[in-house]
């Protein structure tokens, strides 16, 4: 085949422009240390690449904001349990403390103003917050756990639904004396004699029950397939006070019957009723009204089924759901549940059981101020006759009988919530574990994360980037090409045919 100068040219001017590119390219190379710089030099890699990128992304995200964000969330449940545990503590000593027999007056004294001061607290952690998202309660985190002031207005319809374990039986005491502060008739006599009945009660999250003829609390026991057992009748009271010997007489003698003490929220069952619904093992269930919550008092939606019914216009209906998970993805695939449910840690009796603790030392403490009133009404020279001094004995004989009641109430009473507070506890404990187990698993996940992380960088470094040292090798090494490949080409119109004839 003849060769022609042209053709020559022609293939010098592609080899040279092929060097010259690729000088080019080892010179982007150099700057940008990276194997390309648009997708069509390699596809393969720019698509790998582009892969790894995304991935490192997400992983970055998962590191810098989500496990951290998990993490805080967890160290605030932690150390509101912490507290919650504190509290819970405390009132189990003052427990210890009040079921002894050796209490003075300061020693009641002194466990009153603490359990006051409890009482104000036994929510309050319940209110912790993360970023302004209370963290105990579930998916509504905008609201408090519990109401911040006190609201006479606001009414809600509960539903409150209890098992056969729940009964409890609670010691129940007619009216006590009423001290007079004047003898004005030496010829009578205190004819109170207080008495004492034990029952088996169910009480209601709230007092202050709403008890009007229409919207008295209904309380329906159901066997096992819902039915309601029927058989029983429930007599309404407004205030407990009412709960007085008749009442207490007639319970005895109708057994199938239920009182119901609107001021205190109490369910009192009859003998055979309780041993029925415990022998049986069936399931209650408590629809009632309740009008005004005081600061610090548990919202109900966070426990219960109920309507917020204060604007009949605009009922508000809430559902109880126990499965108010919030998720954090701190992983791939990988979705982990950060907050804990009021229901499972602030239990609604706590605050009931300290209010009623505070209630019976109250109580002690009133019986003990009767005695010492009467005991130093027999010292004042007006009431030295023996008439008077006898009218007194009486009352004093009754006082006491009242002082010696609330002395035993109080011991009784504060020994067995010392399993209660024991529960209470345990729900914290086991909590408190839930999350420390739920830290542990987040951090092995970071762990693992952040090793993938590296993982995934060095893979992409390799995908992508290249060695300067290489890419000055490879640079040098076409630069010379280009350079003999021009040195070459200049040598091509030196010499034609001309030269030889």
């Amino acid at each position: 085949m003849r060769i022609t100068n042209n053709m020559i040219m022609g293939n010098t001017k592609t080899n040279i422009n092929a060097t010259k590119l690729l000088v080019d390219k080892y010179n982007t190379q150099m700057t940008t240390q990276k194997k390309i710089s648009k997708a069509s030099e390699d596809p393969v890699i720019a698509i790998r690449s582009m892969r790894m990128a995304t991935t490192l992304s997400h992983l970055g995200q998962y590191v810098d904001n989500n496990i951290p964000d998990a993490q805080s969330w967890l160290d605030v449940t932690e150390t509101a349990l912490k507290n919650m545990k504190s509290i819970i503590t405390d009132i189990r000593t003052l427990c210890v403390h009040g079921s002894t027999d050796t209490l003075t007056a300061d020693d009641r004294d002194a466990i009153l103003d603490q359990l006051t001061a409890l009482s104000q607290q036994v929510y309050s952690e319940g209110n912790s917050d993360y970023a302004g998202r209370t963290i105990f309660t579930g998916y509504y985190t905008s609201s408090s756990l519990t109401f911040m002031k006190d609201d006479k207005d606001i009414k809600y319809e509960i539903t409150q639904n209890f098992q056969y374990e729940d009964l409890q039986e609670t010691r129940y005491y007619t009216s006590g004396v009423k001290v007079p502060s004047i003898i004005t008739d030496t010829t009578a006599s205190c004819t109170t004699d207080v008495k004492e009945e034990n029952f088996q009660r169910i009480r209601l999250a709230y007092g202050g029950v709403t008890n009007d003829a229409d919207k008295q609390a209904n309380l329906v026991i159901k066997d096992s397939n819902g039915n309601d057992i029927g058989g029983y009748t429930i007599n309404y009271l407004d205030s407990a006070s009412k709960f007085d010997t008749a009442a207490m007489k007639d319970l005895k003698d109708n057994p199938n019957d239920i009182y119901f003490l609107a001021d205190t929220g109490e369910f009192v069952f009859g003998e055979n009723i309780a041993k029925s619904v415990q022998e049986n093992r069936y399931n209650m269930s408590v629809t009632y009204n309740k009008t005004g919550f005081e600061a610090e008092d548990a919202r109900p939606e966070f426990y219960y089924d109920c309507k917020n019914v204060t604007d009949q216009g605009n009922i508000v209906e809430y559902k109880f759901d126990d499965q108010q998970y919030i998720k954090y993805t701190v992983a791939t695939k990988t979705d982990v549940a950060v907050n804990t449910l009021a229901c499972d840690v602030f239990d609604t009796s706590i605050k009931r059981d300290v209010d009623e603790m505070i209630n019976i030392v109250q109580n002690a403490i009133g019986a003990h101020d009767k005695v010492e009133k009467l005991e130093k009404m027999m010292t004042e020279a007006q009431y030295a006759d023996e008439d008077s001094q006898k009218i007194l004995q009486s009352y004093l004989d009754a006082a006491k009988q009242e002082a010696d009641y609330a002395d035993d109430n109080l011991q009784k009473t504060y020994g067995q919530y010392i399993s209660n507070c024991d529960k209470y506890l345990d729900n914290v404990n086991l909590a408190t574990t839930k999350v420390g187990s739920t830290m542990s698993r987040i951090s092995l996940i970071q762990t693992r994360v952040e090793n993938q992380q590296t993982t995934i960088e060095e893979l992409k470094s390799n995908n992508e980037d290249r060695d300067i040292s290489d890419i000055i090798i490879d640079y040098y090494a076409m630069y010379n090409a280009y350079q003999a490949s021009l040195t070459a080409a200049s040598k091509i119109e030196e010499q034609t045919l001309l030269n030889y004839i």
